[in-house]
Order: C-alpha cells, then structure tokens, then sequence
C-alpha cells in the first residue's frame, strides 16, 4: 500500500527552549490525529537544547533541521515552509503546548467549512492563567485592530503562503504575516475551543509591550501602508484589546 499522504505539516522554530521543548513536543505526539510531520527548525540552540531534542531525530513524522547559526524566528518558519509539501500548515511556539483534539478538531473544522484561515480560543499559563476567547472571524482590518490569534492557534491551507514571508523583524515577526495572510484569504475564522495552552513569561509582560507597540507602529507604515491617524487608532485599539485579554501586567 501506498504511504498516506501528509495532510498537516507542523511549523516549529526552537531556539534554548531546553526547559519546555520536551512538553512541547510530547503535546504534537499525543494529537489524536496522526497524520501529521512535524519540522523543528533550531536556531543554533546550546548544547542542553540540542540533546533534549536528537531524541525525537529517529521517530519517522519528525524532522529536524539544524542551523548553523542564529537567524531568528522568522527565518526558521520561512525556512520551514518552504520544506513543506502538505495540504495545511500549523504553527506552534517551542514554549506552548496543544491539547490532544487540537489538529483534529480544526482540520475538521476547516475541511467541513472550506476555510483557508483558522484560529483557536486558548488559555493562558506560566505567570498567568486566563481563558481567551478570540473574535468569532477577523478581516485585515478588524485584526490590526486586535491581533488576537495566537501564532500556536493558527492552520492555513499552504497554498496562501505562496509568495508570503514572515518579515524578518527583531519581534512582531508573525504580525505582518498574519496581515498578509488576511489580505489574501479575506477572513480568518475562529474555533470556539480552548485547545491551545500559551505559555506566558516575563518577555511577553508589560516588559516587552513597549517594543511590541513600536513593531507594529513600524510594520504598519512601512508595509500595511497605514496613515498616522489609521496606525494610532490601531495601536489604541490594540492596547485595549491586549488590557481586556491580559490585563494591565
């Protein structure tokens, strides 16, 4: 018999996450849907990180590319996708986790629909606890309003990543190119399930929202082409949302 073709490649940059990679991992090989190939891109981890992950090398759905220096999280996913030859594409963080159902429930989910876009409700965890319900479906307009999909809650179809590239940013990486992505598929749409746990740390606290905020105000004039009153009225809709989600730490 023929092998089966694989219907979803999983997108994972890792770069020192030796004290969450093995959760992280375990989180894809206990999906109760199987037909999947996960590819871990390290970004010229240490040593401690590199161990942890040499063991999941000789499991056959997964596939391990090996940097040989640091290029940031962008490049890995990038890199990543252009490795791809599935249907759909899932994104996942070194540092999150994914419920069991989580690959089933959305590929049926998108499959029953006909979705290009789809992004889940997630809790929070680490230095917070917290369920967050993301909008219902979001259009370009409505997200740069928001950017409430967690990167590890998305799966798009891999053919509108034609022509699309995270942007190589210092952060904010992902917020381009989830603009991207909306501008082509018109709409994402939202799975009304808890089926992500995002880990919340000190470099995503208010710590990092500074920075977070003057990525945003860059990307927004440089590509999205905003005005300066659209980009101001982005931001503050922003901040409101990420106060609601987060609160004010």
């Amino acid at each position: 018999m023929a092998n089966k073709k694989t219907e979803i490649d999983i997108i994972l940059p890792n770069y020192n996450s030796s004290s969450f990679i093995d959760k992280t991992i375990q989180s894809v090989l206990n999906q109760n849907f199987k037909n999947w190939k996960l590819i871990i891109i390290d970004d010229f981890s240490n040593k401690e990180t590199r161990e942890k992950i040499k063991k999941y090398e000789k499991l056959k759905r997964i596939k391990v590319f090996w940097l040989k220096k640091n290029r940031g999280a962008a490049y890995c996913r990038n890199f990543a996708i252009n490795k791809s030859k599935s249907k759909y594409l899932a994104f996942l963080d070194s540092d999150d986790i994914w419920e069991k159902d989580k690959l089933k429930l959305q590929l049926q989910y998108m499959k029953k629909n006909n979705y290009n876009f789809t992004y889940t409700y997630y809790k929070t965890f680490g230095l917070q606890s917290r369920k967050i319900s993301t909008p219902e479906k979001l259009n370009f307009y409505s997200f740069i309003k928001n950017t409430s999909i967690a990167t590890s809650t998305m799966m798009v179809k891999r053919k509108t990543t034609k022509n699309i590239k995270f942007t190589y940013t210092t952060i904010c990486e992902d917020y381009y190119f989830k603009c991207k992505i909306l501008k082509k598929t018109k709409f994402a749409y939202c799975l009304k399930k808890y089926l992500t746990k995002y880990r919340v740390s000190k470099n995503s606290l208010q710590s990092n929202k500074l920075k977070n905020f003057y990525w945003i105000w860059k990307i927004n004039f440089r590509y999205n082409k905003l005005s300066f009153l659209e980009n101001l009225s982005s931001l503050f809709f922003i901040s409101l949302s990420s106060i609601k989600r987060y609160g004010f730490k």
